[in-house]
C-alpha cells in the first residue's frame, strides 16, 4: 500500500514539473536585453525594423489558427501583438493569462481607412462578432512585432 502511495505522489509531483515548465514556441531566443512594450509604443518609429525581447502576460490568443498573441504592457491598458507566419508557430487557447518572452522584429505600418474596414471584416468574422464600417474614420498606424520566438510558461 505504502508503495503504490510512493508511486502515485511520485507521478503526480512529475505531472505538476511538466505542466510548470516553460514551453518554447519558434526559434531559440536569443537577445538578453528586454525593451518596455511601453517604450515601444511610446515611440514606435526608434523601434522600427529592430529586433527586440519583450515581456508580458498573454491576454488573447488568435482563435482562428494561433498565428498570434497578444502581450499586456508595463503600463496599463497597453499591449501589442506578436503575428507570426500561420502555420510556422502555432500557440495554444491555453496560453492566455500566461506569461511570456517574446523576440521578433517592431513592424509599424500605416493602413488606409479601406485596409482598416477589410481587416474589421475579418477580424469580426474570425471572432464572431459584427463590425461597423462608420467606426473607422480615417488611416491608422499599427505597430506589432513579427515574431520569431517565444517562451511561454
Amino acid at each position: 500500500m505504502k508503495a503504490k502511495l510512493g508511486t502515485l505522489l511520485v507521478l503526480v509531483l512529475v505531472s505538476v514539473i511538466v505542466l510548470a515548465a516553460p514551453k518554447n514556441y519558434g526559434k531559440k531566443l536569443t537577445l538578453k536585453e528586454k525593451t518596455k512594450i511601453s517604450d515601444i509604443l511610446a515611440a514606435p518609429e526608434k523601434f522600427s525594423g529592430k529586433k527586440v525581447l519583450v515581456e508580458g502576460t498573454v491576454v488573447d490568443v488568435c482563435k482562428e489558427r494561433g498565428c498570434w498573441i497578444k502581450l499586456a504592457s508595463d503600463k496599463e491598458f497597453e499591449s501589442i501583438r506578436l503575428k507570426v507566419d500561420d502555420g510556422v508557430i502555432v500557440f495554444p487557447m491555453d496560453a492566455k493569462g500566461k506569461s511570456a518572452t517574446a523576440e521578433g522584429v517592431v513592424s509599424v505600418k500605416t493602413y488606409s481607412k479601406e485596409d482598416l474596414i477589410k481587416q474589421g471584416e475579418m477580424h469580426a468574422k474570425e471572432e464572431g462578432t459584427t463590425f461597423d464600417p462608420a467606426t473607422i474614420t480615417g488611416p491608422k498606424t499599427v505597430v506589432q512585432i513579427k515574431g520569431e520566438g517565444a517562451t511561454i510558461k
